[in-house]
């Protein structure tokens, strides 16, 4: 049983017998209950803190856990619908309005029920995470002289260095001036857009693309204009035709292992994506969000776009989450030239700094022999899961299309039979017992067709991607 689930049953049963005792009653010890339900002690000191947390039980240092005092009275529920007259005021003035839809991204951040194979999800499952190491490497941190002082703004110079060094590799094609240390990729993304485009502006992006990204633009006032991927990414040609027709500045891509199809922008496309934006005088965003998850049969992988611009046209984000854990949040922001000190002012505006710890943690983690190992283990364990994956929908479902196998990153992208209701599938799945996600969301316009996106990171192991397919075969029988 995993630590989460045996920690929401201890919680549980502990809710459902605090009737045995009056208000102010003492609880059994820890050590009883780790006994009597044959739990860990960390187990323990979780369910109770949940209690606590939900007021129904109190803790006294030396003495134990006692049942709470009953809870007063609500206060009256206020009235709230004056705020959709505040909201709404400016709707007409605003050039693109600024109410976001976050369904997409919450897609793949939210928990799904107990019992449910997640197929939806979008960071490592549990097993996978090298939590030991980041244990340590947190440990050992919190120790070191400074670590809980205030940091550079721009984040730790050795940190900066590290990442200077993975982007623009041994040559030095980038350097550790040019690098800012932000709270994860979501929050650079958000920092380049703000920093590139004012509201109204059109921002193009690639199509489809990710969610969390169109959220972004949209919540900064922006306008997400598609240009289409094929197997090679984006299309140079369409991309030319997109600058002239837009007027636009900004183009944000994923050159490596896209999100969602896979792609990787071929190598005579390269070259083509930053001539055309440096021609329209236009900045390329590269989230380079997967390098680090790269699948043991891929070979050698291409440079990020940065390593390859001189001129300044790539602003460049990468991030250690998605290899590490969601609360992992730590990625870097690389830029040369005047537009380096705009980002850096953004980022100190909204967030000031990266929390010290957090920053010698990471160092402490990716200087470690740990990290190098952890790597090696994913990248073996993801092609595993990948060629479960792909074997099981050709065998069970050969009617969703999977025109592309990507030998990176941690989904597939599916395209569904002509006519089919993604709503209404993704609906039929969850109800079967396994949670998918909508390709739609992933247009800024309309789709040419119907698609779903399927992760296997999420997930247990190849048993649990079995099984999420079968489930889904029986969600097609339904709906198809």
């Amino acid at each position: 049983m995993q630590e989460r689930s045996s920690v929401g049953e201890l919680a549980s049963q502990l809710r459902r017998e605090l009737d045995r005792y009056s208000p102010g009653g003492k609880l059994p010890s820890s050590r009883a209950l780790v006994e009597r339900f044959r739990v860990s002690p960390v187990t323990v000191s979780r369910a109770l803190a949940q209690l606590v947390a939900e007021g129904l039980v109190v803790t006294r240092p030396g003495a134990g856990a006692f049942r709470a005092e009953p809870h007063p009275r609500a206060a009256p529920v206020g009235d709230t619908s004056w705020q959709e007259v505040t909201l709404s005021a400016d709707v007409a003035t605003e050039l693109v309005p600024r109410s976001v839809d976050a369904s997409g991204v919450l897609a793949s951040l939210s928990a799904p029920p107990p019992g449910v194979i997640e197929f939806n999800g979008g960071y490592l499952h549990q097993s996978l995470q090298p939590e030991r190491a980041m244990a340590a490497a947190l440990s050992r941190a919190g120790r070191r002289p400074g670590a809980w002082g205030r940091p550079p703004m721009d984040g730790l110079p050795e940190l900066r260095e590290w990442f200077a060094r993975s982007i623009g590799g041994p040559g030095g094609a980038v350097t550790a001036a040019e690098v800012l240390i932000s709270a994860g990729g979501q929050s650079a993304l958000t920092t380049a857009l703000r920093a590139l485009a004012p509201p109204g502006a059109p921002v193009l992006v690639e199509s489809p693309t990710y969610p969390g990204m169109l959220a972004i633009a949209r919540a900064a006032g922006l306008r997400p204009v598609p240009v289409p991927v094929d197997a090679d990414g984006v299309r140079p040609s369409l991309l030319a035709d997109a600058f002239r027709a837009t007027g636009a500045r900004v183009f944000v891509c994923q050159p490596l292992f896209q999100n969602p199809t896979g792609a990787v922008l071929a190598p005579d496309r390269r070259g083509e994506v930053l001539r055309i934006a440096r021609e329209a005088g236009a900045f390329v965003v590269e989230d380079d969000f997967v390098r680090r998850l790269v699948h043991e049969d891929a070979g050698p992988l291409p440079r990020p776009l940065a390593a390859d611009d001189p001129d300044g046209v790539v602003v460049h984000v990468c991030s250690l989450t998605k290899a590490t854990s969601p609360s992992f949040r730590l990625s870097a922001l690389a830029a040369r030239g005047p537009v380096l000190e705009r980002l850096r002012a953004i980022q100190i505006v909204d967030t000031f700094f990266v929390p010290r710890p957090l920053q010698e943690a990471a160092l402490e983690l990716v200087g470690s022999p740990a990290w190098p190992r952890h790597l090696r283990a994913i990248s073996a364990e993801l092609r595993t899961r990948r060629d479960a994956m792909t074997a099981a929908l050709r065998l069970d479902l050969p009617e969703l299309a999977l025109p592309y196998i990507p030998s990176g990153g941690y989904h597939l992208w599916l395209r569904l039979p002509d006519g089919t209701d993604e709503s209404a599938l993704t609906s039929a799945a969850l109800r079967a017992g396994v949670a998918i996600t909508a390709g739609r969301p992933y247009f800024s316009a309309e789709p040419s067709a119907g698609h779903l996106r399927v992760s296997f990171a999420a997930v247990a192991g190849v048993g649990e991607i079995a099984e999420g397919v079968r489930r889904l075969r029986t969600a097609c029988d339904e709906v198809l």
